[in-house]
């Protein structure tokens, strides 16, 4: 118990590194084009033309938090889906973390790893942790060079963004403190 409210208390360091939201209601979200895990080509686009985006970024299957959200959006999807909206998740994990991101979630929407973290950074979602920092998460068997896809030890605030059929943001959620995350119906309702 005493290692997990240390962990806890490392990650929470971590955040206030993190960057301020750069974006507002009604701006044009930045477009993307990925590879997701599944191996097929998603256009950010092209996925908007058919229905609303949820845009979510997470840090890894590592992250008891992130793995709640997942899971409960995809327990959801159903709901998500009837409503003519698509999720995609982003996180800088390499494809095999994605994988075991999967396994603990059972999401059955695309993941996109974002291998040299171009979509964090157009989404301004990007944040550095610094080398001690990093030295600590490695106590928890959480080796973010071993983990992500690259070095740079770079993970994203949690963030979640609906793009409507018009490309603009009609919803953002951005908050540095990791444990606090939007609720699927709060989604539902903004969709």
């Amino acid at each position: 118990m005493k290692k997990y409210f240390l962990f806890i208390c490392l990650l929470v360091s971590v955040v206030s590194n993190a960057q301020n939201l750069k974006f507002e209601k009604g701006q044009k979200a930045p477009v993307f084009t990925a590879i997701g895990h599944n191996g097929s080509t998603i256009s950010l686009e092209k996925i908007t033309q058919k229905g609303a985006v949820i845009l979510l970024f997470y840090r890894g299957y590592w992250c008891p938090f992130c793995n709640k959200q997942l899971s409960s959006l995809n327990d959801s999807l159903g709901l998500i889906q009837a409503k003519g909206a698509t999720v995609l998740a982003i996180s800088p994990e390499k494809y095999e973390s994605v994988e075991k991101t999967i396994g603990k979630t059972k999401a059955s929407y695309e993941i996109i790893s974002d291998t040299a973290n171009i979509i964090l950074k157009q989404y301004g979602v990007n944040f550095t942790v610094d080398a001690q920092t990093v030295e600590r998460y490695k106590q928890f068997n959480v080796d973010f060079s071993a983990v992500n896809a690259n070095s740079d030890n770079v993970l994203p605030v949690p963030a979640v963004f609906i793009i409507g059929t018009d490309g603009t943001f009609k919803y953002i959620y951005f908050n540095k403190d990791y444990r606090k995350r939007p609720s699927v119906k709060e989604l539902l309702e903004q969709l």
